[in-house]
């Protein structure tokens, strides 16, 4: 049986009309997320776009060209970058002159990347990976989905019918489309519920009008570069001691995205091209993208959640999503069309892709068979769930440690962790059964093998 009769397409099938389509859906299912972060942070927008695309491309030049993932801004290090703009405050430094210290910290824990990718190359994955069962990455995934979820909920706030027309949308066209109806419900969803809410005057397309065509994405002063044109060195110090911990919980974060694309696509990316490599390509992207004054990139749930609906996994279209985010960023006019966008129509969409995220937890969880009669995984699992979702609800998205915040994600990851490994009653080894590596099940049916 083919991957195609299977329900798997192979985008060099659908055509290049097509294909492009569907990149430009991977580049819709992020952008909403994307430029929530440089909206609240106060970095450049466009910078976001072109540094989301071209991490992208590292990351799949250094994983061998084969693992279909998305990188955009990550949300982990909001609580970072808050912290060391009320330390510049302190010293008198406005936000905007604040921000270049913290991309610098951002640079700094990129570092770390390399660090355990440098581990896992020298002594091999099993040691390293036996940190990270099913039991700790099955709900840190499904923490992620649900963490995310609230943001969607108060952008569907903002006009719920229209919200609800691009989930019905959605939803439509992905049980009932045919052909490339079927496989593009993200983008359909985006486009219908942002004509009718256009058409309903609900959108304001002033700054579309004044933006110009073409524009620089970055400005040399919001860059970390112009930091050291008079450096405040203890600004500096502070900033990497404030953002560098964050990296232990995103590096965590990495290691379950891996889990979600492998078990979403059906093939071992921690094995090949392996973990060390999609650690790296992470790391790199983040680097280079706070150099510049943009947010540090990670693995995207939202294209997880288009590729699980699309069921068209080849990269080269998350490759073109890249060259479409790049090129758009030297369009400040694109950028201005994008912020008219309802933030019910991003609600809508987002709804389903972060419920999305959280499914396929739930299904790494159910198909290891992870033994919930054993009370240390309850405990493992509990506390991951209620630390991600608790902190991220009831104390308002991180919990200040003094000299860093952490977010819920933050604080569950590095908890379930410590968890497992201090807990008696492990019986999880990385490589003794593939069934089970990674939370994700890759055997493959003999009944569908060429």
């Amino acid at each position: 049986m083919t991957n195609k009769q299977q329900g798997i397409y192979d985008a060099r099938s659908l055509g290049m009309g097509k294909m492009l389509t569907l990149g430009l859906q991977h580049m819709f299912a992020m952008f909403g997320a994307t430029v929530l972060v440089p909206v609240i942070t106060g970095l450049s927008m466009s910078a976001t776009l072109l540094f989301a695309g071209l991490g992208t491309l590292i990351f799949h030049l250094l994983t061998k060209m084969r693992v279909p993932a998305f990188l955009g801004s990550s949300f982990a290090f909001l609580g970072g970058y808050a912290a060391v703009v009320a330390l510049g405050e302190q010293q008198g430094l406005t936000a905007s002159e604040s921000l270049p210290y913290a991309c610098i910290g951002v640079f700094s824990a990129g570092i770390l990347y390399f660090v355990l990718a440098g581990f896992i190359a020298a002594f091999g994955a099993r040691k390293v990976m036996r940190f990270f069962p099913p039991i700790v990455t099955g709900p840190i995934i499904i923490a992620i989905g649900l963490t995310l979820s609230g943001s969607a909920i108060q952008s569907c706030n903002s006009n719920w019918w229209i919200a609800l027309l691009a989930i019905v949308i959605i939803i439509v066209c992905n049980i009932w489309g045919k052909r490339m109806i079927k496989i593009i419900p993200i983008l359909l969803g985006v486009l219908g519920s942002y004509i009718v809410a256009a058409c309903f005057g609900l959108c304001d397309f002033t700054a579309v009008k004044d933006a110009a065509w073409v524009g620089v994405p970055f400005r040399w002063e919001n860059t970390a570069f112009h930091v050291f044109a008079n450096p405040n060195w203890g600004l500096v110090v502070s900033a990497i001691i404030a953002i560098v911990p964050i990296s232990l919980a995103t590096m965590m974060e990495h290691i379950g995205d891996m889990c979600a694309i492998s078990s979403t696509v059906g093939e071992n990316y921690l094995e090949d091209p392996g973990l060390h490599r999609t650690l790296m390509g992470d790391g790199l992207a983040t680097m280079l993208a706070s150099l510049f004054g943009a947010p540090a990139n990670t693995t995207y749930g939202e294209n997880t959640g288009v590729l699980n609906l699309t069921k068209v996994y080849d990269p080269r279209v998350i490759r073109i999503a890249a060259v479409f985010a790049i090129i758009l960023s030297f369009c400040p006019k694109f950028s201005a069309l994008i912020a008219c966008m309802p933030a019910s129509t991003i609600g809508g969409v987002s709804l389903v892709l972060y419920g999305m995220i959280s499914a396929v937890g739930v299904r790494n969880v159910v198909e290891n068979q992870v033994d919930f009669t054993k009370s240390r995984n309850v405990i493992v699992m509990a506390l991951i769930l209620v630390l991600a979702i608790g902190i991220k609800y009831g104390a308002g998205d991180a919990i200040n440690l003094g000299f860093t915040s952490l977010s819920g994600l933050a604080v569950a990851a590095l908890v379930g962790v410590v968890l497992n490994a201090i807990l008696p009653g492990k019986d999880y080894e990385f490589g003794a059964n593939p069934n089970a590596d990674k939370a994700v099940n890759f055997e493959i049916n003999p009944s569908l093998r060429k």
